[in-house]
Formats: structure tokens, C-alpha cells, sequence
């Protein structure tokens, strides 16, 4: 029955009760209309309207449980769906629905791994560039500075000694970066590594105490999830550092049944809220091109922990 119809037989039922009622009850109406007459037809019609709004209530629910979904839906949490049951417009309307989220939700996540593969060439290219152009100019710079500050006198030679400091620093900071853009470690010794040379130095530039529990034995992972794993680790890292005011960070990695778990907790001041920045958004576009679950609790001064679940046997998107 479309929905047109259904509403018109909730009316009909409503108003035909309501002439039923009229032409078997004792009731007569005088004119002019007495108290007790006026009453009762006025009781009657509230009576029909709640009958008629109660009826309408149930008859348009799917439409608002539609309503409730559209309004919350988030492409970045896949999976919410109406439930599809009986026939007519209604359930029409909500298996067309459905199907459209499927739909936006798989172009999503097509979109969503051309940008972040995109992004990790484009990175690489960075990292090349900074290596072979930035990096080799100033080594030869430094170089160049420790032959004249060899064959220079004082005070000449303090101050060149002083620019070979500054020049190293800033190529040391070059090499950091280089790293940051292209993590060569998980490319040659594995996720483990990676993540212990990253915490190290994080630990050594920011200052805050670095627990690692990694599990041993873990499962072989395709270079695509070793590599979300390792930048999901490196933005909580440094969402702790910048707003969780903490003063210690633990990241754990290990198996639980059929999924490979990340979890970085710190114990800074929390939110009640984790809020929706884009250092979360994009770890849950990171989560969607592998088909992980990410979870980003925080509670007022008890830290902030974000857990990224990986099946080991998952559907690609």
C-alpha cells in the first residue's frame, strides 16, 4: 500500500468510527446546543485528533527513523543502515536509502586511497628532493665551513665554528624530516622497528615518556597496512604532544584473535569529547583504505587512547 493510501485509510478509519459512534449513541444535539451536549462533542473530536495522531505516529515512523539516520550519517564510520522489512513506498524509500549509502560509502573509500596514496608519492618525492638536493648542499656547506675554519685565525675562526654548528643542526633537522616524510625503517626492517624508532624519537624531541608493549610473533601484514598502522601511530603521537598536556604515552601493538590492534594511550588532561579535528578524520580515511576500525576515546584527566583495529582477513574497499 503506498504511503498516500495508507494515510488516507488511517483518516477514513478515524472519521468513520467517529460517524459511527454518532449514529448508534444516545446522543442528541439541541438547538441552541446545551452545556452538556457541547461537552461531549468536544470530548469526541479530542478524542478522534489523539486517535488520528496516534495512528499517523505509527504510519510515518520509518520516515522518521530515516529522518534521524540522514541527519547523523558520517561516510567515515560505515556500516549504518535502516532496517529493511515489508513493503510499499516506505520500505522502498528506505532500501533506496540504503543502497545510496552503500554506494557514497564505497566511493568514499576509492576517493579516500587515491588521495592518501597520492599523498604518500608525493611525500616520497619530498623526502627524495630534501635528500639528494637540501641534504647534499649542506654537507657540502658544512664541509666547506671546517676547511676555512681550519685555515682561519680567532676570532674568525670561533665564528665559523659557531656557523658548522648551526649548519649541522639544521641538516640533522633536514635528516629528521626526511624521515617524518619517508619512514625508510619500515620499508627495510618492518612495522616493530618502525614504530620503536619512531617513539625513540619522539621521546628524544618532545620530551615525554615513550612505553612500548609490542607483542612478539605477529602476523606478516601487506606493506599498505603496515604503513597506516605506522602513520596512525605518528598523528596520535603528535596530537598527544600538542593538546593532551601529558607526561607519559603508551603504544602497544599486538593480536587479539583475528585482528592486529594498535593502541596509543597518553595520560593527559582528556575531554569527555574527543573531538572531530582533522588529525582524526584523517586517521579514519587512513582506517578505511584497509578496512580497520577506528575508536578515539577521551575522558576528562584520564587521557585520550585511540585503538585502530585491523582483521587479519578483511574485505578490500
Amino acid at each position: 500500500m503506498s504511503l498516500f493510501w495508507r494515510i488516507f485509510a488511517l483518516n477514513a478509519v478515524v472519521l468513520g468510527s467517529a460517524t459511527a459512534l454518532l449514529l448508534w449513541a444516545p446522543v442528541t444535539v439541541s438547538v441552541p446546543v446545551v452545556l452538556t451536549e457541547a461537552v461531549i462533542l468536544v470530548s469526541g473530536l479530542v478524542v478522534m485528533l489523539v486517535a488520528n495522531a496516534a495512528l499517523l505516529r505509527i504510519g510515518l515512523a520509518p520516515l522518521d527513523r530515516l529522518t534521524r539516520l540522514m541527519a547523523t550519517v558520517d561516510l567515515l564510520r560505515p556500516g549504518q543502515r535502516l532496517p529493511e522489512g515489508g513493503r510499499g513506498e516506505t520500505a522502498e524509500l528506505i532500501r533506496t536509502f540504503n543502497a545510496m549509502l552503500e554506494r557514497l560509502e564505497h566511493e568514499r573509500a576509492s576517493s579516500s586511497a587515491r588521495v592518501l596514496l597520492a599523498q604518500e608519492a608525493e611525500r616520497r618525492r619530498i623526502a627524495q628532493e630534501l635528500h639528494d638536493e637540501v641534504g647534499q648542499s649542506m654537507t657540502a656547506i658544512l664541509l666547506a665551513l671546517e676547511r676555512a675554519a681550519d685555515e682561519a685565525d680567532e676570532p674568525l675562526r670561533g665564528e665559523l665554528r659557531q656557523a658548522q654548528e648551526i649548519t649541522r643542526g639544521s641538516l640533522d633537522e633536514v635528516r629528521r624530516l626526511v624521515r617524518r616524510l619517508r619512514p625508510g625503517v619500515l620499508e627495510d626492517l618492518g612495522l616493530v622497528s618502525a614504530l620503536t624508532s619512531l617513539t625513540t624519537e619522539f621521546a628524544t624531541h618532545v620530551g615525554l615518556r615513550v612505553v612500548r608493549r609490542f607483542d612478539t610473533g605477529l602476523p606478516a601484514l601487506d606493506q599498505q597496512t603496515e604503513l597506516v598502522l605506522y602513520r596512525v601511530a605518528q598523528e596520535a603521537l603528535t596530537n598527544a604532544a600538542r593538546h593532551a598536556e601529558a607526561g607519559q604515552v603508551e603504544v602497544s601493538l599486538h593480536r587479539t584473535g583475528e585482528a592486529v590492534v594498535l593502541a596509543v594511550t597518553d595520560d593527559g588532561r582528556g575531554s569527555g569529547v574527543a573531538r572531530e579535528g582533522a588529525g582524526i578524520r584523517g586517521m579514519r580515511e587512513r582506517a578505511l583504505l584497509i578496512g580497520a576500525t577506528l575508536d578515539v576515546t577521551s575522558q576528562p584527566q584520564a587521557g585520550t587512547t585511540v585503538r585502530l583495529s585491523v582483521p587479519l582477513l578483511r574485505k578490500q574497499p
